[in-house]
């Protein structure tokens, strides 16, 4: 077939086929080209509202999943904050009951010296009950400040009276103590009220 010439005759008798690329030209009725696109369009519309509504969806179950959550953690605090005041209160209980103790050796004292004045009886029974109460109070970490003969300090120390000149060379130094000081577990509750010596 492809050694076989055509005869000019035979191509001028044959029509003529015009082929057109329909994708490159503009068609001049409505209806062909506006059909596809606007079934693109449709199709391209309807994909967006699918993702829009979709999207709605997923944002308005973060929301309520958000809500619970805040409502959970408020909860929690609540929780936890009741049950931290609850600590605290309770925290003071066992050295109370040990203090009870101290409490009604106080009454057995005051009882015994109404019944028989006896200053002598009545003196040792405070001693011992102060010293119970001293016995207790270390045991929770309560120590005194050793302030007497020691040079100032004010993190220790609070100057209630001072004598000397004060313009001498020599550190302050505590001459008396006026009211005793006190740490608690190393930390100072307060200080010794000292009179302050400059010699």
């Amino acid at each position: 077939m492809s050694g076989h010439k055509r005869d000019p005759e035979e191509e001028e008798a044959r029509p003529r086929v015009r082929v057109t690329d329909k994708r490159r030209v503009r068609s001049d009725a409505p209806g062909e080209a506006a059909a596809p696109a606007a079934a693109s369009e449709t199709r391209t519309g309807g994909a967006q509202l699918g993702a829009i509504d979709k999207a709605q969806k997923e944002a308005s179950e973060y929301r309520d999943h958000l809500q619970r959550l805040a409502a959970d953690f408020d909860n929690y605090r609540k929780r936890v904050l009741k049950e931290q005041t609850r600590a605290v209160e309770m925290a003071s209980e066992p050295l109370m009951r040990r203090l009870l103790e101290v409490l009604d050796e106080f009454e057995l004292a005051l009882m015994a010296a109404e019944r028989k004045p006896d200053f002598e009886r009545f003196l040792h029974g405070v001693e011992l009950v102060y010293a119970k109460l001293l016995e207790t109070l270390r045991s929770e970490g309560l120590e005194r400040i050793d302030a007497l003969g020691k040079p100032f300090d004010p993190s220790l120390h609070e100057a209630l009276m001072q004598s000397g000149d004060g313009e001498g060379q020599e550190e302050p130094v505590v001459g008396d103590v006026l009211r005793q000081g006190y740490t608690l577990r190393g930390r100072v509750i307060r200080p010794a009220g000292v009179k302050v010596v400059r010699r």
